[in-house]
């Protein structure tokens, strides 16, 4: 594999979104999961807003059939701007789906072959720049957000990051989890990638955690890389390659982590987030300790 180029900033995000979200029917018939709001944002626009909050300048979404809400989400809404403002209602609520026209790209994985396939079908908006990845169902809530504590460590060491969390050494077999080197901070040096070893071969209790920046050499090995597991093209084998090949380093995340994925992770992160909103943590917390009482 060839020496990485000088360090580019990282202005490219890319979005894997063509899943079924088969675990929320009948809720995702016809709604994208991605659009499923935690109280009044979708989970794409908390994605969207941390990439913001990085720098990241162009949005990528690797889409599927059905999925065109998404990219609405992030549209002009001609009539319902009219009728508000006709109203004279404020169009701030709005803002943050606004994006500047050209900075969204949306593409098709016409095929479910796993989140290395979905990645490698946005080669061609990439190009030869270092990029970031989000897993919409992966929320990340902290200051700073997950993404701009990952790209001031990639200011410093370049290469490829992944985040990371800690977990309890009995909840390992259920992630893809890192080989650890050197220490400095929250930073850790990659010495390997495990996908969901079993408890008493992990190499460590630092689980992958949705959030990515890659450098644009992962793209030529996704193009020559097997099935893996489940019958999926895997972007932790791609990864697992270009260890020893470029700097591969761990971000610990000092936030929090909501995997949005389960039905349960996404109802941890309502409660949550609710509970951290000023205009509405006393009437949620009220309701909480009734149903509590109440059994």
């Amino acid at each position: 594999m060839s020496e990485i180029s000088p360090r580019k900033p990282i202005r490219k995000a890319v979005f894997p979104v063509a899943g079924l979200g088969t675990r929320f029917l009948p809720a995702t018939k016809a709604i994208p999961k991605e659009m499923l709001p935690i109280i009044d944002r979708p989970l794409i626009q908390y994605a969207v807003d941390e990439a913001r909050e990085a720098g990241i300048e162009q949005l990528i979404f690797v889409t599927g059939r059905g999925k065109t809400a998404i990219v609405e989400h992030f549209d002009m809404a001609f009539e319902l701007e009219t009728t508000m403002k006709d109203r004279e209602k404020a169009l701030d609520v709005l803002e943050p789906t606004r994006i500047q026209p050209g900075n969204l790209v949306a593409v098709r994985q016409q095929v479910p072959l796993g989140l290395g396939h979905a990645i490698w079908c946005a080669r061609a908006i990439v190009g030869d720049e270092p990029f970031a990845i989000f897993l919409p169902d992966e929320l990340m809530i902290g200051t700073p957000g997950c993404m701009k504590q990952m790209v001031e460590a990639y200011e410093k060491v370049g290469g490829n990051l992944i985040s990371v969390l800690e977990v309890p050494q009995e909840e390992v077999s259920s992630y893809g989890v890192i080989a650890p080197g050197k220490r400095d901070g929250d930073l850790t040096e990659v010495t390997g990638l495990v996908e969901k070893p079993r408890r008493e071969e992990a190499p460590s209790n630092l689980i992958i955690s949705g959030r990515y920046i890659l450098q644009p050499e992962v793209m030529r090995v996704l193009e020559k890389q097997s099935v893996g597991a489940g019958g999926e093209i895997q972007l932790t084998d791609a990864m697992a390659q270009m260890i020893g090949q470029q700097p591969f380093h761990a971000v610990t995340f000092g936030g929090k982590r909501y995997d949005c994925g389960s039905k349960a992770g996404f109802v941890e992160a309502t409660l949550a987030i609710a509970l951290q909103r000023e205009d509405m943590a006393d009437e949620v917390r009220a309701i909480a300790q009734r149903l509590l009482a109440e059994g």
